[in-house]
């Protein structure tokens, strides 16, 4: 006898319809061609070996580019009230990350103002008005503000107005908390274009659960590890036993967002006429990333969405923060087992497969067999996203 079926709700995925999403989504995906229609492009385009792995273009990056400019920091849904707090060490430089008690995203670097510890020793999101050294107890808000010294009656003409933590640059948009991690540099968020703001606020990232989050450390440049996430041309040979079958070996449908680059592609059995379902989710029927310039992707999928920020440390080592965002969190079994079968399986297919794909190529661009990469016209955005990239590097 069949057991009953299990009719049990599994609470809100990531549901979304065409008609919710923002005009520019809306409009690329009508230019995805049917499948037997797509049209292969074909490209001649290299790039020498040592963008890899030299540590003078490691360096060049890091100060035109990492420090000069806004960069993805972190997700704002591990901030979802007011008063909250977290360490952040994946840049290499201690930070906090803070919501103040009027919503407003600080970033400071993570030093008290007397003697330079470490205020906050956790990278766990933390509920406090306010956040006291562990050395000497100084205590200071969640505003950055200096508001109580142990024994003050001991210092002479101390003005606790000019010793409030050092701020970092830093704005919100879409979700993602963007930061100038060279604090005397002249502010640019120049990449933070509306187009994508309003393209993020679409899938609501502000607001989501975070199911669960997790760091990888990557033994391999993180331009290499960025790759697998600007083009298709592995999918179905590096995935071909886990989500390789889900997709068609055709372009996407590419688009710049500034100098962020979104992708959108339809799955394996796409036709136009997808879009007009009533009701459909269309993460079932599209996908789409975006590589928020520099160093972040952001990933679409039915039941979540996927947001993983890459921090250079090295010319051979990559911080990747992987962030598995759902609409709530799960409130029965039913959804908790599917959560959880989704986000084993991502870490998998991104661990197993995606990172250590670009360790062992970076293990085998540094034995010197190469001179020079290639791209297929199915990895057409890689040489796009250089050409950005290298547009801010000097001449």
């Amino acid at each position: 006898m069949n057991a009953p079926l299990d009719k049990t709700p599994i609470g809100k995925p990531i549901v979304q319809t065409y008609d919710m999403l923002s005009k520019g989504q809306r409009e690329a995906m009508k230019r995805i061609a049917s499948h037997e229609d797509a049209v292969v492009p074909q490209i001649e385009v290299t790039r020498p070996v040592s963008i890899f792995l030299s540590q003078e273009r490691f360096d060049a990056e890091q100060e035109n580019i990492f420090k000069k400019r806004a960069i993805p920091l972190t997700i704002s849904a591990l901030l979802p009230e007011p008063g909250m707090a977290m360490g952040h060490e994946s840049t290499g430089l201690p930070l906090i990350v803070s919501r103040d008690r009027d919503g407003q995203v600080h970033v400071f670097l993570n030093a008290c103002q007397h003697k330079g510890a470490k205020l906050l020793e956790t990278c766990e999101p933390v509920k406090s008005g306010r956040m006291t050294c562990p050395y000497h107890a100084w205590t200071f808000g969640v505003d950055g503000k200096l508001i109580g010294v142990a024994r003050a009656e001991t210092f002479i003409n101390l003005d606790k107005s000019k010793r409030n933590l050092a701020e970092l640059p830093s704005k919100e948009q879409g979700g993602i908390i963007w930061v100038m991690l060279d604090r005397h540099a002249e502010p640019d968020f120049s990449s933070l274009v509306p187009e994508l703001g309003e393209d993020l606020d679409a899938l609501e990232l502000g607001t989501a659960h975070v199911y669960g989050r997790k760091s990888f450390d990557v033994n391999a440049n993180w331009k290499l590890v960025l790759e697998p996430f600007l083009e298709g041309y592995h999918v179905q040979r590096l995935h071909a036993s886990t989500v390789g079958p889900l997709y068609a070996d055709v372009p996407n449908v590419v688009d710049k967002l500034g100098p962020t680059i979104r992708q959108i592609s339809g799955k394996v059995n796409f036709t136009p006429e997808d879009l007009e379902i009533p009701g459909e989710n269309i993460h079932k029927t599209v996908t789409t990333v975006y590589n928020l310039f520099p160093n972040g992707v952001v990933i679409t999928s039915p039941w979540y969405i996927s947001i993983m920020i890459l921090h250079p440390r090295g010319p051979d080592r990559t911080i990747v923060d992987y962030h598995n965002l759902t609409r709530v969190a799960p409130d029965n079994p039913k959804a908790e087992n599917l959560y959880k079968t989704s986000y084993d399986m991502v870490l998998d297919v991104f661990g197993n497969e995606d990172f250590r794909a670009a360790e062992i190529s970076h293990a085998g661009l540094a034995t010197g067999a190469l001179e020079t990469v290639v791209y297929s016209g199915l990895e057409a955005s890689i040489p796009a996203y250089y050409g950005i990239l290298e547009s801010y590097l000097p001449k």
